[in-house]
């Protein structure tokens, strides 16, 4: 069952399939040499707990990672001694303690989180997991459910919430809560179709749904072939064929016939609207991707490139350079689609912009380069958060 925590750092052996691993920031030298003598920077004392801390945590994480679980323990026990609430170093030595099979003691220090904070949704789904290798799914589905009222955009709480309703044969609920942590993170649904706790739920429709957005995902990574696609969704062989036609029948995907020495091989591609849509990656001879991105993510990047050249002639004071630049935010078929869209103002401002450059010349530029200069740099900080931001959604 790959079912884990949001707070699960370094220890991807034990866990299927962790989360981002929270950075742990260098300590700062916080002892300064002064005419031979060492000083503290806030000069009250030479012992930096906060260090202590931190070293230890970082220590106790690696060993999960290398599975020494019972020194990860005590690792996380000597930051307890320091200071017995340190809700971290409780989660951890919960898990790791669970991992062993002591779920006793996983569960006594996921009860003492919730002392602290009885909204840890950490904790509380951390318990569930301890409820379901007793096999108690009413007390593990109870605690899922407390992790999603502390936090609704839980996903891994909404995974294991679909997990327990499962195993209680509540089949269109289970399949709701598969649905919400699949909106939440797609990787879930990769999860899911090998997951032995959805064996009551195979064979519904909105579970063959799930089988095909897992499938949709793969083509879209570049793997065009049964083969590949079978290795990359851990499918039956028999699953992916079926649902492949689904795919064809509902015109989501097309099939091309490839013709080998010896053979012929069926390889399968999202239909051109479909993959515009969610953006492609394409393979190399060697298996290495190329990204072929969504066409707005494109145009963001066309948008950054013609600031970056405009601002360099307007800085340079090139007077025809950035009449000729000027015509990349004017032009539909250029940049000019995407600044009215989203940049409609300073649309109006590059065409007036270029308007007096032809009529007044380069005098024109020199009085207004800063204000210009000023509108661009703006619109480049907009236009970046923007990109990083459609860049994290595909």
């Amino acid at each position: 069952m790959g079912k884990e925590s949001k707070s699960s750092d370094k220890i991807d052996t034990i866990n299927k399939n962790p989360e981002e691993k929270k950075p742990l920031k260098k300590p700062s030298n916080s002892l300064k040499s002064t005419k031979g003598k060492l000083v503290k920077k806030d000069e009250t004392s030479l012992t930096d707990v906060d260090f202590n801390r931190k070293k230890l945590f970082s220590k106790g994480i690696n060993l999960m990672a290398d599975l020494k679980l019972e020194d990860a323990s005590h690792a996380f026990q000597m930051i307890l001694r320091i200071d017995p609430n340190d809700v971290d170093a409780l989660l951890k030595l919960g898990y790791a303690r669970f991992h062993m099979e002591d779920y006793t003691e996983s569960m006594r220090a996921y009860d003492k989180v919730l002392d602290i904070d009885v909204t840890n949704a950490d904790a509380w789904n951390l318990k569930s997991l301890v409820f379901y290798e007793r096999k108690s799914y009413g007390k593990a589905l109870d605690c899922a459910d407390k992790a999603i009222d502390s936090d609704p955009t839980f996903g891994m709480a909404w995974y294991n919430r679909s997990c327990y309703l499962s195993m209680l044969n509540e089949v269109p609920q289970s399949l709701d809560a598969l649905v919400r942590s699949i909106v939440i993170d797609v990787k879930n649904a990769k999860r899911a179709v090998k997951d032995k706790d959805f064996m009551n739920v195979r064979l519904e429709e909105g579970f063959k749904r799930i089988v095909e957005v897992v499938v949709i995902e793969s083509l879209r990574q570049g793997y065009h072939t049964i083969g590949s696609i079978v290795w990359t969704t851990f499918l039956d062989k028999e699953d992916v064929l079926k649902c492949l036609d689904r795919l064809m029948r509902k015109g989501l995907v097309i099939k091309h016939e490839i013709r080998k020495v010896w053979s012929i091989v069926d390889t399968y591609d999202l239909v051109p609207e479909v993959a515009n849509k969610v953006g492609t990656t394409k393979r190399g001879i060697l298996g290495i991707p190329k990204k072929s991105l969504p066409k707005p993510v494109k145009d963001l990047k066309n948008l950054a490139e013609a600031i970056q050249l405009i601002t360099t002639t307007i800085e340079d004071e090139e007077l025809e350079k950035t009449i000729e630049y000027c015509n990349l935010f004017i032009n539909p078929e250029k940049c000019g689609q995407e600044m009215i869209d989203d940049f409609l103002e300073e649309h109006r401002e590059i065409r007036l912009f270029k308007i007096r450059l032809k009529d007044k010349g380069l005098d024109f530029l020199l009085d207004n380069k800063k204000k210009i200069l000023a509108l661009l740099d703006d619109m480049e900080v907009s236009v970046m958060k923007k990109l990083r931001s459609d860049l994290a959604r595909n």
